[in-house]
């Protein structure tokens, strides 16, 4: 097993936890993320109070369910975003959700509500308590862990087993924490601060990461932390869909991470960071535009369409800017809308000539793709 003199940690480090970076190198993409923050929330106003819901509701839902699967917890999307719906007292529905599900929507809806306020370590406490909802197998719940026993992130048999990172000792985890909240306050300014948001998310994210705080649920904690520090510089609360973007890159994540735990120079760490926000953004800004579409074409054809088509296309469009995936079929039509493979091809024909689908492929292998306008 490596050991620690052969491999010291960025927290043993004499300059911890004074980062250094290029500024330079990160600075496009901080002008980017700022102008396309601009454009979406300029969008977000074209959307009406249910849709603009809708998107809040998505967007932390997706979020909750990716950051657990970046951890290898997989969670049932639905009843995620039951709970979060019901946790901001929009349904009072019976549906069985499991405390991990109902954890996870809890702490979302709690980060959202609180970004404009400071972090303090009873946020922190609280957000632990909410994410191991039901868990019976640890020590250290709504508190900083207390074991002796070194914290590693390990992998391989035993016997040959790599060190990929150790964290410090639980005994100065508590100063360490009170510096990090400190560091983390104080490089909240508004109208940018000292810091610019993609490189004081992504350093918050760092650096809570090197401390490990927690006996558990470090990952899904550390990643809250760089979305609250993004909405506290965007003067709002606006997921980014940071887990989302990561978790397509999860194994790249974690090597970065590993590589960046291993000094206190970290422009590296911060312009793979940067890229991740400024894609992760796109993908929110895609689904706002996504709802904006959707609301002009069901507009355009309300009245024109009959009660089959308008079943066909919601079913659709619940699948959101991916689409429906391989296209509508004339087959799938009928499943949905219960018609005749003879009433379920003319409808798609008037759906297409009315420009709400366009088709590929004839006869048996047509398929039907949404037409929204940009």
């Amino acid at each position: 097993m490596e050991t620690l003199s052969l491999m010291p940690w960025n927290w043993q480090q004499p300059d911890w936890p004074n980062f250094r970076w290029d500024a330079a190198r990160i600075a496009p993409a901080e002008q980017s993320f700022l102008l396309a923050a601009g454009a979406s929330f300029g969008a977000v106003k074209h959307l009406d109070k249910s849709e603009h819901i809708q998107l809040i509701i998505e967007s932390m839902g997706t979020e909750a369910v990716t950051t657990s699967e970046i951890e290898g917890e997989i969670l049932d999307r639905a009843s995620v975003q039951s709970s979060i719906q019901r946790q901001l007292g929009l349904i009072a529905n019976q549906r069985r959700i499991s405390p991990a599900e109902a954890g996870i929507a809890e702490m979302m809806v709690d980060l959202y509500r609180s970004s404009p306020e400071q972090l303090s370590a009873q946020m922190l406490f609280r957000w632990h308590r909410q994410l191991t909802n039901g868990r019976r197998d640890l020590k250290d719940i709504g508190r900083y862990r207390t074991s002796p026993e070194p914290m590693q992130i390990v992998s391989g048999p035993i016997g040959s087993e790599k060190v990929h990172f150790q964290a410090p000792p639980s005994a100065q985890v508590p100063a360490q924490m009170q510096q990090f909240i400190a560091w983390f306050n104080r490089t909240e300014v508004p109208d940018g601060g000292p810091l610019p948001a993609l490189t004081r998310a992504g350093i918050a994210h760092l650096y809570f990461e090197s401390i490990h705080p927690f006996e558990d649920g470090n990952g899904r904690i550390g990643r809250a932390l760089a979305e609250k520090a993004l909405e506290q510089a965007l003067g709002q609360p606006a997921l980014t869909g940071l887990a989302t973007t990561i978790l397509s890159r999860r194994k790249e994540y974690y090597n970065t991470l590993e590589d960046a735990n291993k000094g206190n120079e970290i422009s590296a760490w911060l312009a793979w960071f940067a890229a991740v926000a400024l894609e992760a953004q796109k993908r929110t800004n895609a689904q706002i535009e996504f709802l904006i579409a959707k609301t002009k074409l069901m507009d355009r054809l309300r009245g024109h369409i009959n009660a089959r088509q308008q079943k066909a296309l919601l079913r659709m469009l619940r699948e959101g800017p991916e689409g429906f995936e391989g296209g509508m079929s004339a087959g799938n039509y009928s499943t949905i809308t219960g018609a005749s493979p003879a009433t379920a091809t003319r409808d798609l024909a008037a759906l297409v000539e009315a420009g709400a689908l366009h088709r590929t492929g004839e006869l048996r292998h047509a398929r039907y793709f949404l037409r929204l306008a940009p």
